[in-house]
């Protein structure tokens, strides 16, 4: 069991947790992942490590409350523990001085992109950060994101922070400005896949952390499988990180899609439940 440290609140459905897990903080890279649990006889679910401190021996995540498993882990309280956490689990984000990297993340995917934003600047690279959200209250961790890149632009669709536009408009006012040597992108899977597109008419290299759905996260069961050139791969072993370019995003979205209404209706129970 893990010891929740401490707990903040970026907006009320997103969580950052700090979490006592000692070993993975010491062997965690950038764009790791665990796998959580609440409860005996709670379902997996995958979390990228946002952070971790060697001294204190913690690791930090940050939950989106959308289903009955992250509402049950959004729950808890400082002091509390997660029942069961593996990792760290899935390959390492590739680092090295590729020049100039635009890293482009959407909403709950700035988390996840933090780590990679360090240890792309601390490889030497100019890093300029693109942060978009439906609205100014969904941008999130931009501070500490603003230590790591030498330029930080923040897209919300309706205007009421930074610039008015989408991630892919962000993105594209750099490209043309400027030579760009690679994109990174986290973020929901219909803006990586609009990601793609675009950084695919100018060339750019591209990758992209897939968020699929994942039942073990080592492999063995395959709910996490995803074309990619053409080819079956699997998120948490193979990934989470693939050439966007060659991902089949229409058939993962519809993959994400398969257990929708069977989620909205266990949700739908499970509030019904907290409410007797």
């Amino acid at each position: 069991m893990n010891k929740i440290v401490s707990k903040e609140y970026f907006s009320a459905n997103v969580i950052k947790f700090e979490v006592e897990a000692p070993l993975i903080a010491k062997s965690r890279k950038a764009g790791h992942f665990v796998m959580v649990k609440i409860g005996a006889k709670g379902e997996r679910i995958p979390l990228t490590i946002a952070d971790a401190d060697l001294q204190k021996g913690t690791i930090t995540l940050v939950v989106q409350k959308m289903g009955v498993s992250s509402s049950k882990l959004c729950a808890l309280e400082e002091g509390d523990f997660i029942t069961d956490m593996v990792g760290p689990l899935g390959k390492a984000t590739h680092i090295e001085n590729f020049g100039t990297v635009i890293c482009a993340c959407g909403g709950v995917g700035t988390a996840p992109m933090m780590p990679i934003v360090a240890a792309l600047k601390a490889a030497g690279n100019r890093v300029i950060t693109v942060l978009a959200a439906r609205n100014k209250d969904l941008i999130i961790l931009e501070d500490q994101i603003r230590q790591y890149s030498d330029e930080v632009i923040v897209m919300t669709d309706d205007g009421s922070y930074g610039t008015k536009g989408l991630v892919t408009n962000g993105i594209e006012a750099v490209i043309n400005r400027e030579k760009v040597d690679l994109c990174v992108t986290i973020g929901p899977a219909i803006m990586m896949k609009f990601v793609s597109i675009l950084t695919k008419k100018y060339e750019l290299p591209t990758l992209a952390s897939l968020n699929t759905i994942m039942v073990d996260g080592t492999g063995m069961c395959g709910a996490c499988r995803v074309s990619v050139g053409g080819k079956t791969k699997f998120v948490c072993v193979d990934g989470p990180e693939f050439d966007a370019h060659q991902v089949d995003f229409d058939e993962m979205l519809m993959r994400l899609g398969g257990y929708r209404d069977i989620e909205r209706e266990e949700n739908e129970h499970y509030q019904a439940t907290l409410k007797n």
